[in-house]
This record gives C-alpha cells, structure tokens and sequence, in this order.
C-alpha cells in the first residue's frame, strides 16, 4: 500500500510539473528534486523517519546542485584559465567533483533520493557569467567563485556531519569532506597570487 501511495503521489508531482504554465516548465531541476523528495518523504512511515528523510534529501540535492556547478565552471576553467596553475587547479576540481558527484548519485538512487540532473539557475547564471570572461580577469573571477563555492560547501558538508540521519549518507560526508576541505584551502593560496 506504501508503494502505491509513493507512486501516486510521485505521478502527481510528474503530472503537475508537466502540465504546469510556460513558467513552470523553466522551473529548474533541483526545484523539481526538492519536491520530489518532499513527496516521498511525507508518505514515510512516521514523523520522525519522514524529517530525516527530508533532511537527508535536502543534503543530497544542495551537494549535487554544488559539485555539477563545480564541474561546469571547472571544464570552463580548463579552456579559459591563462596561469597554468588555475588551469592545474581546475582539472582537479572536474576530476574530484565528478568523483563525488558519481558516488552521491548512485548512494541516492539506493535511498529513493531524487537528485537533480543539472545544477540550479543561480549556478547556471554564474558559469553564464564567468564564461562570458577572458584572460586574467577569467582567471580571478573563477578563483573568487570556487572560493566562494567551497566556503558554502564546506558549512554545507560540516552541517551534515551533524543533521544527516542516514548512517551510508554520513561515511560520504566524512569522506568527502577533507577533499573539500583541501579544495577550499588550495583556492585560498591561489588568491593570493592573484
């Protein structure tokens, strides 16, 4: 009966979406994730395991919204950058990131937690932006945003270490955060030569 419940209300939300207005069918995919995962996580069995589903699933959807924005503005950094160590930075962050991505992608898929295929307007207009650059100016406005991305990312991940119930959602949090952390601490010494 649970199944069937989750099904229908998903086929709702599918439904609604589909049919919406012009402006809905530009509503972005981590909007579209969120209200999946709001859908599945009230049909959970009790109170409490449908909040910390919910709050599972907001962790997994802000952390894919982040590393596919991270991997977009990095491929774009790989073309773009002048200084070779921008450069060196960037392909880091496509391979570390996409790393990442994949493993939080098929951790929730085992967790029936709906993640957004690409990353949300707000990033989408910054990667629009910095693409729009060129030469040194590319170069400081890509470090500024990978600076400003991982601080965000870094609270985010911290946060989850303490909110997160799911125990497979926590040890990828524990691991992947050092990298963050590492990303974070490399883009600040690259700052500084800029």
């Amino acid at each position: 009966m649970k199944i069937a419940s989750t099904f229908m209300t998903l086929a709702t939300v599918a439904m609604l979406w589909g049919c919406g207005s012009k402006s809905t069918e530009t509503t972005d995919t981590t909007d579209l994730a969120d209200s999946t995962n709001e859908a599945v996580a009230e049909n959970a069995a009790t109170d409490s395991a449908s909040t910390a589903a919910k709050e599972d699933a907001d962790f997994a959807v802000e952390a894919a919204n982040g590393g596919m924005a991270e991997v977009a503005l990095s491929k774009i950094a790989e073309t773009k950058a002048t200084d070779p160590k921008v450069k060196e930075f960037a392909k880091q962050m496509v391979t570390d990131h996409s790393k990442a991505n994949d493993e939080l992608k098929a951790l929730a898929a085992s967790k029936n937690i709906t993640l957004p295929s690409a990353s949300d307007e707000e990033k989408q207009k910054a990667a629009a932006d910095l693409a729009g650059k060129s030469g040194t100016d590319f170069d400081k406005a890509y470090i500024s945003q990978m600076k400003k991305d991982h601080d965000k990312t870094v609270k985010l991940f911290e946060d989850g270490q303490k909110e997160v119930k799911d125990a497979e959602l926590k040890a990828f949090i524990e691991k992947t955060l050092p990298v963050i952390k590492a990303h974070a601490e490399h883009v600040k010494s690259l700052d500084k030569t800029k």
